[in-house]
């Protein structure tokens, strides 16, 4: 399993618009082979702090975790649909929104020892 991670700063005055493109476009990913589900997290830029569930005044900070179930699919999304899938939101939102991706590959999981 790989994450495709897309971390997202809209502006604040398209958020709401934003939110409801972004639904419909997290929703034709998943129809790609091999995208098993995603994720939506709200994020703050600082570090400590936890995301208020309140709307907050500036930017929102959005992050969507895609889980792709290997690279080879990963790989197709990035040369055949991706494209495609970025030029309708800069078509919409160009200049109202910054964006940066990450893949990540799990390397190693830990767990919480057992209290039993």
């Amino acid at each position: 399993m790989i994450i495709y991670e897309v971390n997202l700063t809209i502006d604040a005055d398209i958020a709401t618009e934003y939110s409801t493109w972004l639904r419909e476009h997290v929703r034709d990913l998943l129809t790609l082979d091999g995208f098993e589900g995603a994720t939506w997290y709200t994020r703050t830029e600082a570090g400590d702090a936890v995301p208020d569930d309140e709307a907050p005044e500036g930017p929102r900070y959005w992050t969507l975790h895609y889980f792709v179930r290997d690279a080879d699919a990963l790989n197709t999304y990035l040369e055949e649909h991706a494209e495609r899938f970025r030029k309708d939101g800069l078509d919409r939102y160009e200049g109202r929104f910054s964006v940066d991706r990450r893949i990540l590959k799990r390397a190693r999981t830990f767990s919480a020892p057992s209290n039993g």
